[in-house]
């Protein structure tokens, strides 16, 4: 469990360093195009000598320009920053000038719902009966998927009635198999993160604390 929160931890690290230089990436996309954007409130011209400050990110050794911030947590199995010194650039080039963020993702491939055009939450939710007025209540548990594509349940994270989480373990244990995850081409165990709360656009009340004075 510690490792996973110094993966996570690292990650995170990862994500700011990309985030601070998120405005710069744009403004570098925009000058290439001569485009006028908005900075601060003030539109101005851009010259195409500004220099992107992104650093190179690398997911199970290949370039991308995705979004590394949209990878699930669980997904994830290490992450490795690199500085942009002599070694770095002349191993990557000169797109690593700006650093190297390598990820290592638990598998080559993740793990897909055996129900095409839906999500696992989505489906699970429509198999739950909650009439629009029940009470807003929310379950979230953590699952396994298995080299099999079954889904198992490993832990409840939350619960706030009973009724739903029973309706919702059922569903699970009834829904159809997953493609498994895929790991230099075996079938591997990957994880997830089952988020359900019902009715659909109710929120959950507000928990009220007493302070003894």
């Amino acid at each position: 469990m510690m490792s996973r929160y110094i993966v996570w931890g690292v990650f995170v690290s990862a994500v700011v360093l990309c985030a601070v230089a998120s405005d710069a990436w744009a403004a570098f996309r925009a000058s290439a195009t001569d485009e006028s954007v908005e900075v601060s409130g003030v539109s101005r011209r851009l010259r195409p000598e500004v220099s992107a400050q992104r650093p190179l990110c690398i997911v199970n050794g290949a370039p991308t320009e995705e979004d590394i911030a949209l990878i699930p947590p669980e997904d994830i199995e290490r992450v490795e920053t690199l500085p942009a010194d002599e070694e770095t650039i002349a191993r990557y080039g000169a797109e690593a000038s700006n650093g190297v963020i390598l990820v290592t993702l638990r598998y080559d491939e993740p793990a897909r719902f055996g129900v095409e055009g839906v999500s696992f939450g989505e489906y699970i939710a429509r198999q739950v009966r909650w009439d629009a007025d029940e009470p807003a209540a929310r379950v979230i548990l953590r699952y396994t998927v298995t080299p099999e594509g079954r889904a198992v349940v490993a832990a409840e994270l939350e619960s706030t009635d009973k009724r739903l989480k029973r309706r919702v373990l059922k569903a699970v244990e009834e829904a159809p198999d997953w493609h498994p995850a895929m790991k230099a081409g075996v079938p591997v165990v990957s994880e997830g993160v089952l988020r359900i709360q019902l009715p659909e656009g109710k929120l959950m009340p507000l928990r009220m604390e007493l302070v003894l004075r």
